[in-house]
């Protein structure tokens, strides 16, 4: 019971932080709308994720695991649908100067910006995870 709890604490701080890394993440209503997607987010990776991947798995051994994004991907839409204070939209990245690495304007339309999500998402939870252990 403490491990469902903490992972459900754990999706919805990685839903408070998405909008504060990415542009195009729009979350409306508050509070509620982030603990009601982290209580959906946990229960659709604890059950419907291992489904997606056993029947992916002759792809996901293809591609050495690199499918399980678009599994990812595939949850985090399934949740935008769900929980309808969740939206993601198309986003440019503006250009920028970094310690003289200059980096061009980049596009995510709505499919590669759910993929950039979903592996920003899994970024967070697993550095949320570590630091909660």
């Amino acid at each position: 019971m403490k491990s469902i709890f903490r992972r459900i604490a754990i999706y919805t701080f990685v839903l408070f932080f998405l909008p504060l890394i990415i542009p195009g993440i729009y979350i409306s209503g508050g509070f509620l709308t982030l603990i009601i997607g982290g209580i959906g987010l946990s229960l659709m990776f604890l059950i419907l994720k291992p489904i997606l991947n056993l029947i992916s798995f002759p792809v996901n051994a293809a591609t050495l695991g690199l499918f399980s994004i678009l599994t990812n991907a595939l949850i985090i839409y399934l949740l935008t649908i769900f929980v309808t204070g969740i939206s993601i939209n198309p986003f440019t990245y503006n250009s920028s100067n970094f310690f003289g690495f200059i980096t061009p304007n980049v596009h995510f339309n709505q499919f590669f910006a759910y993929v950039l999500t979903a592996v920003i998402t899994s970024i967070l939870q697993s550095l949320l995870s570590w630091l909660m252990e």
